[in-house]
């Protein structure tokens, strides 16, 4: 089986990027199969996280504009998706490579055990040379089990890979000081170290008819790719041989530094993986002992909570302004908890009359943001 390394790469395509009037560009998917065979033929394991398949489908049933109805929408998915794999088939298959099909919802993220065997699955395929080409399963999802974007989902991809690079296609060079569609004097950033509230403030913006997400979302990707030690470079995904210059360390696009180190597995999966369903506010002693002590969180730092939760739930811990420092699994249920916030860890069982834990959250069980 493939070892999990810095050469995983994982590449995502937009919808603007290979569809035009007609539907899908089997000229555009061609232009980029080539250029990720080249990668792949060098040694990177090559991800492919992919949207298109409702673009596709929406063209085939001669659906003109965005789809805003779920139903249609859906429907446009499942007859989209399979031109849209067979194209990428056809494509990889003239550079002697093989492609799998891999259809994903949120949950396949957020559940432990699913996480496990999606990533030893990816693993698997990579470790046979065929490339995976990833999509949100648009067919099946609802609300609650959506990306939202192909953006989170390539980041989340990556994560669970540990991947060493995230590379973006977008219809533009990179991230600009402005919209460059609309302002002629907005000048491309080549390298981001910090994501910044100003920074996403720039990238606010609609989409393309095609697709769902803008800049935003790709800077909200690449927040949470940088925060588990993943380069991330956001470039022009019509321009030929971007990738390789990518990889040379050429300046292409806009390159996004790691903020940390890379997380072990587990906790890999708490900072991407798995959604927070509630929050703990903390007294400014928790805060410290957290954040500089290396601490775990006792029930006698946190002030009040919000959300309900159960034992084992993902929930995010702020300061007393309000502002997140920490994520963790939770040894104690909402109800739980409410009756034991303030107290000393030797006051539990007197209260609950059990105890789980003196931690309410342990140190093993949380990232710090």
């Amino acid at each position: 089986m493939l070892e999990i390394s810095v050469n995983i790469l994982v590449i995502k395509i937009g919808s603007n990027i290979i569809t035009d009037d007609g539907g899908l560009s089997q000229s555009r998917i061609n232009a980029l199969a080539s250029d990720i065979s080249a990668l792949h033929s060098t040694g990177y394991a090559t991800v492919v996280v992919s949207s298109g398949a409702v673009a596709a489908g929406r063209s085939k049933l001669g659906i003109r504009g965005r789809i805003q109805d779920i139903n249609l929408k859906q429907a446009a998915a499942a007859v989209g998706q399979s031109s849209l794999v067979l194209a990428y088939e056809r494509a990889f298959g003239a550079h002697g490579k093989k492609v799998a099909q891999v259809l994903l919802t949120r949950d396949a993220f957020s559940d432990r055990k699913r996480y496990i065997n999606g990533k030893n699955t990816l693993v698997t395929l990579l470790g046979l040379n065929v490339i995976p080409i990833i999509n949100e399963n648009d067919t099946v999802s609802i609300d609650e089990l959506k990306f939202g974007d192909n953006d989170s989902l390539a980041a989340l991809v990556a994560s669970m890979l540990d991947a060493g690079r995230l590379i973006i296609l977008s219809d533009v060079d990179g991230l600009y000081t402005d919209d460059p569609r609309k302002n002629a004097q907005a000048v491309l950033i080549p390298t981001v170290t910090e994501i910044t509230p100003e920074l996403e403030a720039l990238a606010k913006g609609a989409g393309s008819i095609s697709g769902t997400g803008g800049m935003y979302s790709k800077l909200t990707a690449a927040k949470m790719a940088t925060r588990c030690g993943i380069v991330v470079n956001i470039v022009n995904g019509r321009r030929a041989d971007l990738l390789s210059s990518v990889l040379n360390g050429r300046v292409a696009g806009t390159e996004f530094t790691p903020t940390v180190k890379r997380y072990a597995a587990r906790k890999g999966w708490i900072a991407t993986g798995i959604r927070a369903v509630g929050t703990l506010s903390l007294d400014a002693g928790a805060v410290k002992a957290i954040t500089c002590a290396g601490k775990s969180l006792l029930p006698s730092g946190i002030t009040s909570l919000e959300g309900e939760f159960e034992r084992g739930d993902a929930l995010y811990c702020v300061n007393t302004e309000g502002k997140r420092i920490a994520k963790g699994l939770v040894n104690y249920s909402q109800k739980e908890l409410q009756a034991i916030i303030g107290l000393k860890t030797d006051q539990i069982q007197a209260v609950l009359g059990y105890k789980y834990s003196d931690e309410v959250i342990h140190r093993d069980n949380m990232i710090i943001l």
